[in-house]
């Protein structure tokens, strides 16, 4: 007996299931909760354990390689647009806006990769606003550290010292280089047409 089949998406020569649209947002807000939440608790445990820039010494995990260091970056990512901290304030706000309309009003989250990597740019958007809004401010502070955020790993090689970082750069970091992958290696899927009726007679079933 003849079956019709169902059409199929296709990507890179493999079909494509279909997804469930909720399932992929707790997918995006657990990594972004997450992600935020570890940046948040881990800015705010290594500045009451090392105090503010400048009153405590380098604390090295590998020594002269891989230290704890904190400082206030004014700037964006690595300390890149010193003093611009309130612009880059608001372009987060926009930026994460545009990650959930991209995702789930535009059909991003189709793609299970780019979900997991705008669920990790999310979480960094967030521990870093978060800072840049001036909500771990406290009187007495330098006034431009009201929109700096906090940033305690360090890494260095010789004489070089790379701009400190914390989780949230790191998310941002990975997220991208995701994103990157994507582009360059993934292709998105394409729906085929559905099978059409083939203009050769079918054959009967050989009576028994």
């Amino acid at each position: 007996m003849e079956t019709q089949q169902e059409p199929t998406r296709k990507i890179v020569g493999k079909s494509v299931r279909g997804y469930s649209l909720v399932g992929r947002l707790v997918l995006f807000l657990t990594l972004a909760v997450v992600g935020s939440a570890a940046d948040l608790w881990t800015k705010e445990a290594v500045f009451r354990w090392r105090g503010l820039p400048g009153d405590s010494p380098r604390w090295w995990l590998i020594e002269s390689y891989v230290g704890v260091e904190t400082a206030v970056n004014i700037g964006a990512l690595f300390g890149m647009g010193a003093g611009f901290g309130f612009f880059f304030a608001i372009a987060s706000i926009f930026a994460a806006i545009g990650v959930g309309s991209w995702l789930f009003i535009f059909g991003g989250a189709r793609s299970l990769w780019l979900t997991i990597a705008m669920g990790l740019v999310m979480g960094g958007i967030v521990g870093n606003l978060y800072d840049r809004l001036g909500l771990w401010y406290q009187d007495g502070m330098p006034e431009e550290w009201k929109s700096g955020v906090r940033d305690w790993i360090l890494l260095t090689y010789g004489d070089y010292t790379w701009p400190n970082f914390n989780i949230a750069d790191s998310l941002l970091v990975v997220g991208a280089g995701m994103l990157a992958w994507y582009s360059f290696t993934l292709q998105p899927p394409v729906a085929t047409p559905a099978t059409q009726p083939s203009d050769r007679p079918q054959r009967e079933d050989a009576a028994s």
